[in-house]
């Protein structure tokens, strides 16, 4: 099978799974047909799937990500002042490293809003649906949600990396509490802690709670670089950190910090 073969027969798959969707209408178009591939993808419930299912959905995931390109954690500049540090703007699912880091919600289960533009609808989308069983089945075991500032290790399934660590941020309703800025201390080192006890090297962390959970920038930008330096210079397996950044404006502020 093809690209476009592939999308269509998991489109075909997923559509069977419920009734309500006997009547949606398949686009011609590759894109529209992407797009509702992903919609599907991140409204499934964490149930099983068959190996005719992963086997087409990896082939297809995988030739994505080959398409966009891959971008190796270890060939990336490190920052003049301190050669542990990488400032990088890209796609975190494009990565190849040991472990990304994904700011997920408590209830671990990735983003089910078809198509958001969050971190965690795009990191659950590009690994493919065991994300959401693997992290269905820690929150079985575990029989309560996430704490904020703790972290998970899943198999980082279709993704070139090869784990992620899902990490819970805190949400800013008002104004910023020295409460918030320990429990974001506490993801970038729960995370760095969780990467040592596996012997990971490098990590990829995104801009943890800055999104839809309105930690400021500038604020989060300061602990996070002073958290994983100050991880750093504890005994750990992790040598090389990647501060991932999506927006310009983060950019800015992590260049002029690492300065």
């Amino acid at each position: 099978m093809n690209q476009q073969e592939r999308c269509l027969w998991l489109i075909r798959a997923l559509l069977s799974e419920n009734a309500q969707y006997k009547d949606t209408a398949v686009p011609v178009q590759p894109e529209k047909r992407w797009q509702l591939l992903r919609s599907l993808m991140n409204v499934r419930a964490p149930m099983p799937v068959t190996e005719a299912f992963l086997r087409v959905q990896d082939a297809f995931l995988s030739q994505m990500t080959l398409e966009k390109g891959i971008v190796d954690a270890d060939a990336l500049p490190a920052c003049a002042k301190d050669e542990r540090l990488v400032l990088w703007q890209g796609d975190i699912t494009a990565l190849r490293c040991d472990a990304i880091v994904n700011a997920a919600n408590s209830q671990m289960h990735g983003c089910f809003s078809p198509c958001h533009g969050c971190i965690d609808n795009i990191i659950h989308t590009m690994a493919g649906v065991q994300l959401r069983l693997a992290c269905h089945e820690l929150m079985q075991a575990q029989g309560h949600e996430e704490a904020t500032g703790k972290a998970k290790l899943t198999p980082g399934f279709n993704l070139p990396a090869k784990y992620v660590l899902h990490t819970v941020g805190p949400i800013i309703y008002g104004a910023v509490s020295a409460e918030d800025e320990e429990l974001l201390a506490s993801c970038y080192r729960s995370c760095l802690d969780a990467a040592s006890q596996n012997n990971l090297h490098s990590v990829a962390f995104c801009c943890i709670s800055t999104g839809v959970f309105r930690f400021p920038p500038e604020r989060a930008a300061d602990i996070a670089i002073r958290t994983v330096r100050d991880c750093l210079e504890r005994e750990t397996s992790v040598r090389r950190v990647v501060f991932n950044v999506f927006k310009d404006s983060d950019l800015e502020i992590y260049k002029r910090k690492l300065a």
